[in-house]
């Protein structure tokens, strides 16, 4: 049998050696330990993975993930498709829902992006113009949160998620980066019951741009919970996180108002 040191499992993987590590700390994948303190992994470990690798492809959290290893170890595959199906039947669920969110999401955008693309008036910008004010509409609210049946809440009211990303060094510097870039438009911020409200102005291609960061960081760190919520005049982005994750917010999005 063969035996795999960290560096060596994450370049026959393609996981990076954090994701490796943090994927131990989480109780997903065991790794035995040599005289010197090293971690070390089996052909057994390199399957092992291979399922976790696949299950995070059809975006399973990790909480499912650990169950369905319990069952995989058993090693009968009719026992692991019993219990994946209504995995992936919530999956199919929530992906419907988050098609139609985004898609009532698009139509109010392009319905503001025709009324910019009208003449514009003389001077300065007034109630009519389209720039402050379009014909009266309710907020649309866009909820990036995790996309699994809550379980019971903590004694703080947060369901009990790991404060960890799943990104590799070079992902995770990229991607704090490009929220930097958009955060450069913020018009105001302030404090929240468990994080932070950033506003910016109400440009299609900056909500849009939002969207996609917090779409995409929601799904690296499951922790943080989105909330986005557009008017004429303005974009709100909610963020929210446990406590622990002071320190990543911090990073991300900057000291608190």
């Amino acid at each position: 049998m063969s035996t795999y040191r960290i560096s060596q499992l994450a370049e026959l993987s393609a996981v990076p050696a954090t994701t490796l590590r943090f994927y131990e700390t989480a109780g997903l994948l065991p790794a035995a330990r040599t005289t010197s303190g090293y971690r070390v992994y089996d052909d057994a470990a390199v399957d092992r993975l291979e399922f976790i690798s696949s299950a995070k492809h059809l975006g399973l959290p990790l909480e499912e993930i650990r169950e369905l290893l319990e069952v995989w170890e058993q090693g009968v595959c009719a026992h692991v498709r019993q219990r994946m199906l209504p995995m992936i039947t919530d999956r199919i669920t929530d992906a419907d829902r988050r098609i139609a969110e985004l898609s009532a999401f698009s139509a109010h955008l392009t319905r503001v992006r025709t009324d910019l693309s009208q003449p514009p008036p003389a001077g300065a910008c007034g109630p009519d113009c389209g720039c402050l004010s379009t014909a009266p509409a309710a907020p649309v609210a866009v909820a990036f949160t995790r996309t699994r049946p809550e379980p019971p809440p903590t004694i703080t009211g947060r369901p009990e998620v790991p404060v960890a990303c799943t990104l590799g060094g070079d992902e995770q510097g990229e991607r704090i980066q490009q929220w930097r870039q958009v955060l450069d438009s913020a018009i105001g911020r302030e404090d929240i019951d468990g994080g932070m409200r950033l506003r910016f102005p109400a440009n299609p291609d900056l909500v849009a741009e939002v969207a996609r960061l917090a779409a995409a960081e929601q799904g690296c760190c499951a922790f943080f919970d989105f909330t986005m919520q557009l008017t004429p005049e303005a974009l709100m982005l909610s963020v929210r996180a446990p406590e622990a994750a002071e320190p990543l917010v911090t990073e991300l999005f900057g000291v608190r108002a």
